[in-house]
């Protein structure tokens, strides 16, 4: 799950972290209105789930209120990088006298966070690797002793700042690595964390991602004020179904039982020369209820002109599956042609149920993809 920058500043702001005054506005209206309360210049950040914004347009900055309805007006209904720009954060332009980047993720090689930092900071940090690498400092937490602000200190030891300076930095590096922890977050960022003339030090973007597997225990992420905007809507209708789908640019709906099942099943696809519409995982076990679901869901996509389906049953029995099957066409306005691989528990019974409504089952996934493409 994809935070929006104003979300996930309101988030460190709730742990500590200064964020700039700013609010979101949802039309030109609002966005004078900000800028007036707010009273000098400012930015307007188009609030979309996509890197590179400001090169692409999408972040400019008004000197008065009128201005910047202007703005607003230009980019609301716009869209950056092809995603719609439905609101913008207008928030106060800051006096800039140094930038760094800050950031906690998931090292999966050696299991367990790294914290980043850089004297660098306003640019791509993999541009930062590349231009100036020994400009960033990583730390490896050991998971058992965690990351406090001391050890931060040590860590930003070798960049030449004030005391009180790397205080603060070490400051913002430790809350990063407790929200990392405390919200299963795969990337929490601060991109740039700005020095002002005062030595403050302001959060003035920030990126957050959480883990989706484990926001069941971050009842935060399941507030009203938290979107996720990086959903297609057939993706949010299969979130609230419990579906594991992402939509893919094919035409041909993949549906199987175990995410490495349907990912090898979506390589045969375009192996075999043919495009995946989407990814679809109905889980082990899964009831005919839930397979009638997932079938309606990906039929139910314009651009999908057929659908492979793989099966593969150890706890997930095939008469169970085929029976979902049935019960999706049934309840389908559009029907569009079904090819099924199908083996294991059951096997025999499902076959025998979809042969009575005219569905041939293949013994291995790579003759029900060719025949699907034939056909």
């Amino acid at each position: 799950m994809k935070l929006f920058e104003y979300e996930a500043k309101d988030l460190l702001r709730r742990n500590g972290i200064s964020i700039p005054v700013g609010y979101v506005a949802r039309n030109s209206e609002e966005a004078e209105a900000i800028a007036q309360e707010i009273g000098k210049p400012v930015v307007l950040k188009s609030q979309v789930l996509v890197s590179g914004r400001g090169k692409a347009g999408g972040i400019r900055v008004a000197n008065d209120a009128t201005e910047a309805g202007s703005i607003a007006s230009d980019l609301i209904g716009n869209t950056i990088k092809g995603r719609r720009v439905d609101s913008l954060l207008v928030e106060e332009k800051l006096e800039l006298a140094e930038q760094f980047y800050a950031s906690v993720t998931i090292d999966r090689h050696a299991r367990t966070h790294v914290v980043l930092a850089s004297t660098s900071g306003g640019v791509d940090i993999e541009e930062i690797a590349q231009t100036n690498p020994d400009t960033i400092l990583r730390y490896w937490v050991d998971p058992d002793v965690g990351f406090s602000t001391a050890d931060a200190v040590g860590m930003l030891s070798p960049f030449s700042m004030n005391d009180n300076v790397r205080r603060n930095f070490a400051s913002v590096l430790s809350i990063l690595y407790k929200v990392a922890v405390e919200h299963d977050a795969e990337l929490v960022e601060i991109n740039p964390l700005v020095r002002t003339p005062s030595d403050e030090l302001i959060a003035v973007d920030a990126r957050l991602v959480a883990d989706d597997n484990a926001l069941f225990r971050n009842p935060i992420f399941r507030e009203e004020s938290f979107h996720r905007g990086e959903d297609t809507p057939r993706e949010a209708e299969a979130r609230k179904q419990n579906l594991a789908y992402v939509d893919l640019d094919g035409d041909i709906g993949i549906i199987g039982n175990g995410a490495g099942l349907v990912m090898s099943t979506i390589d045969i696809v375009e192996l075999y020369g043919g495009r995946p519409a989407n990814f679809l995982d109905i889980g082990g076990g899964a009831k005919a209820e839930t397979v009638k679901s997932g079938v309606i869901l990906v039929m139910s996509k314009p651009e999908v002109r057929a659908v492979v389906i793989n099966i593969v049953g150890g706890i997930t029995r095939c008469d169970i599956v085929a029976q979902g099957i049935v019960e999706a066409l049934n309840e389908c306005s559009v029907r569009k042609l079904i090819v099924v691989r199908m083996m294991g528990t059951n096997e025999e019974v499902g076959a025998s149920i979809l042969r009575q409504i005219g569905i041939t089952t293949y013994p291995n996934m790579e003759e029900a993809v060719a025949e699907v493409l034939k056909l």
